[in-house]
């Protein structure tokens, strides 16, 4: 059986910007739910990306689904795929990737795995996963859901959140949250520069940071 819904509204253009100048470690310096787990990582390097999540639950045998996402997905969408599971079959090969570099998607999320890195790499739409195989999907039409809630990396994914993701990690964030989260994420870097000029010029690490006067303290009491 097939779950079909429409899209979420696509987040303003200016707002996913702002949210792409925000690294995902650094929110992580102040921001703990929403991150998935490292079992997902990147398959391209020096790449960040935000976008809209779209989503599709996709059963393990059955890729009809993500044939009817790609052909639903706009530019700067995220395509977030819950795989139920499933970690031996491959939900996307190369011409998915291929069909997706044609409509602009930002990026392809997938808590299962892939296959033809390759040819992902070539066509390149950045994507994660939690590994590769030569299984691949079929288009069987049993069923699937599309723009559904999903789980990705232990992580609840709404339809119209917004993903950041970089090669240290993917996050979801609600889109009420992108500007105050990236606007101190972006602040948070630029204080590090100060950081950093301080630590040219001979400071030490523990006392720009105050660790020293928080250790000092802590051995007064002890």
């Amino acid at each position: 059986m097939f779950t079909l819904n429409p899209l979420p509204p696509a987040i303003p253009a200016d707002e996913l910007a702002l949210l792409r100048q925000a690294e995902p470690a650094v929110i992580g310096h102040f921001r703990y739910a929403g991150f998935m787990s490292n079992e997902i990582r990147a398959h391209f390097p020096d790449v960040r990306i935000s976008g809209t999540a779209i989503t599709a639950r996709v059963p393990a045998m059955d890729g009809s689904i993500v044939h009817y996402a790609i052909g639903q997905a706009r530019a700067g969408d995220v395509l977030v795929l819950d795989r139920c599971g499933d970690t031996a079959i491959a939900a996307i090969g190369g011409a998915l990737a291929y069909a997706a570099k044609c409509i602009g998607l930002a990026g392809i999320i997938v808590d299962g795995v892939v296959t033809d890195l390759g040819e992902l790499r070539q066509y390149g739409v950045p994507v994660w996963s939690k590994g590769a195989t030569a299984v691949t999907v079929k288009s069987l039409g049993l069923g699937g859901e599309f723009c559904v809630p999903v789980t990705c990396g232990g992580v609840a994914v709404t339809p119209g959140d917004a993903i950041l993701a970089d090669e240290n990690g993917v996050l979801v964030i609600p889109r009420a949250d992108i500007e105050a989260s990236a606007r101190r994420a972006i602040q948070m870097s630029l204080d590090e520069k100060t950081t950093l000029a301080r630590l040219t010029a001979g400071e030490k690490y523990p006392d720009i940071m105050g660790t020293s006067e928080i250790i000092r303290k802590a051995m007064a009491k002890a």
